[in-house]
């Protein structure tokens, strides 16, 4: 008799212990799948930048850095995203990546500037219209990005609660890193005014 209790017992703890390992790598990859979206709309940003630059080349030539910056910058973040996507989650490759798509909103937000200062340019329809869909791209990132963020704090609670922080030990179940923007000012989406 004691013995079925001890296997019984023992069988509630393997099962235990299997419930939330499971747990754990359902959470761990909703934050990832959350960081695909991310990295959808980045790629939308991304595409969108070059289409801008080109048709802003022919009326401001004289502003060639910050058109060249914005390249640059564009380059770096593209560079940043792809170790992110290698492990969405660790702390190294999401400063890395946070702290290049600072810099690329900064240099947007002088191209924006730039864009203001020229009426023509301003008046271009295919400007324009790619302004739109860079600003309407920027509020998905803003919305993906808080999904991501809402997937990490959840597996991060989950991977840290008691018992579940002695399996995810054991497993070797690291913390994730949420996507933040280091430059306050970069907190703000790319206002577009026409």
């Amino acid at each position: 008799m004691s013995a079925i209790i001890f296997f019984g017992v023992i069988a509630l703890l393997v099962f235990f212990v299997i419930g939330v390992y499971n747990g754990l790598v359902t959470s761990r990859n909703g934050y990832k799948n959350a960081f695909s979206q991310i990295d959808v709309q980045l790629q939308r940003r991304y595409d969108l930048i070059p289409n801008l630059v080109e048709a802003a080349k022919g009326f401001i030539a004289h502003e060639r850095q910050t058109l060249e910056a914005v390249i640059a910058a564009r380059g770096g973040a593209l560079g940043a995203l792809k170790v992110a996507q290698a492990n969405p989650g660790d702390p190294a490759a999401m400063k890395q990546l946070s702290g290049a798509e600072g810099a690329l909103s900064g240099t947007l937000a002088r191209l924006q500037a730039t864009i203001e200062a020229y009426p023509d340019l301003k008046a271009n329809q295919n400007v324009m219209q790619l302004m739109e869909e860079l600003s309407s791209t920027e509020n998905r990132i803003g919305f993906a990005r808080q999904a991501y963020n809402d997937g990490v704090m959840s597996y991060n609670n989950r991977r840290e609660v008691f018992p579940n922080n002695f399996i995810a030990g054991l497993f070797s179940f690291q913390a994730a890193q949420p996507l933040e923007l280091e430059d306050p000012a970069a907190r703000k989406a790319v206002k577009v005014q026409f």
